[in-house]
């Protein structure tokens, strides 16, 4: 999985950026780009207004979310894109680009869609215990080795197996890189947004593949985006709110309701564009079913 999404081959650096493949919520740029600028407010106010305030965009992708907040945000607030993939083409002058986090973060890291590709290991249930799934590039699976050490101990914590058959995903990775990346944070919140894994339900797991807007077979074949669902019970630590996207959403003041026609057809036409952007923000069976999760060091949570 490392070596198909960020190898020298891989989906990451060579596959033509992610929004070619699959939409989420940063190409929904009004509405979110809107309630990502409310939030950042919040966390400011609540900082006390610094005069060097950060909004880090981490897995930025496309530069979507940045290239729609350098319209909106303060002059004097820094936004850092942070990504492997070389800058994307067109971004604003304003826009910092590097691939890693800066080490030192007073504001705001914004974190959506980043944890579900961090890199991670299968196991299955069998006859004689769990066991690794090892898996060749054309995608073809067989049984490793038998789960040890911080594996078994994760899995045993987080995502127990019951049934032969039944998969689970490794996610201590997903924990570390979340753990490294708060770390970065001087003052400010973090806020992780993914779509997440359910145990009791996703007993045949989640990983999954996309390429060229359609859901694919999970091949590491470098060609197609590999995704697994994000636990974030074993990401949380004392303090941390965890919410679902339209809870968050909503109260950033992205409500998707439709417009009353008042004589203008084109401010009209543009009220049901917008009302339309936000319902796919909100919408259970789609991107409302992320979840969030915000991390904050020396603030009150602002969600």
């Amino acid at each position: 999985m490392s070596e198909a999404l960020y190898g020298e081959s891989g989906f990451y650096l060579a596959g033509g950026g992610p929004g070619r493949h699959f939409r989420t919520a940063g190409h929904v740029q009004a509405p979110w780009a809107g309630a990502i600028h409310r939030l950042a407010r919040r966390v400011a106010d609540g900082l006390g207004s610094p005069a060097a305030f950060s909004l880090v965009d981490v897995g930025a992708g496309g530069g979507e979310l940045l290239a729609a907040l350098a319209d909106l945000v303060p002059p004097h607030w820094s936004l850092v894109g942070v990504d492997p993939a070389q800058r994307p083409p067109g971004l604003p002058d304003r826009v910092e680009w590097q691939p890693e986090p800066p080490d030192a973060v007073v504001g705001l890291i914004v974190a959506v869609e980043l944890l579900d590709v961090v890199p991670i290991d299968v196991a299955v249930r069998g006859t004689d215990g769990v066991r690794l799934v090892t898996v060749s590039p054309g995608g073809e699976e067989s049984a490793g080795e038998l789960v040890t050490g911080r594996d078994a101990q994760w899995l045993a914590t987080w995502w127990p197996t019951a049934e032969i058959g039944d998969r689970a995903e490794l996610g201590w990775p997903r924990d570390d890189a979340w753990r490294a990346l708060t770390s970065r944070l001087t003052r400010g919140a973090a806020v992780a947004v993914d779509y997440p894994a359910r145990p009791l339900r996703d007993t045949g797991g989640t990983l999954t593949a996309y390429r060229d807007g359609r859901q694919v077979a999970a091949i590491p074949d470098g060609r197609r985006d590999l995704t697994a669902h994000v636990l974030f019970e074993s990401l949380c630590t004392d303090g941390d709110v965890v919410l679902s996207q339209r809870a968050a959403l909503q109260s950033l003041g992205v409500l998707g309701r439709q417009p009353r026609y008042d004589g203008d057809p084109a401010g009209y036409l543009a009220g049901l564009a917008a009302a339309g952007d936000a319902a796919e923000l909100l919408d259970p069976d789609g991107l409302g079913d992320f979840t969030w999760l915000v991390h904050c060091v020396d603030v009150e949570p602002p969600l």
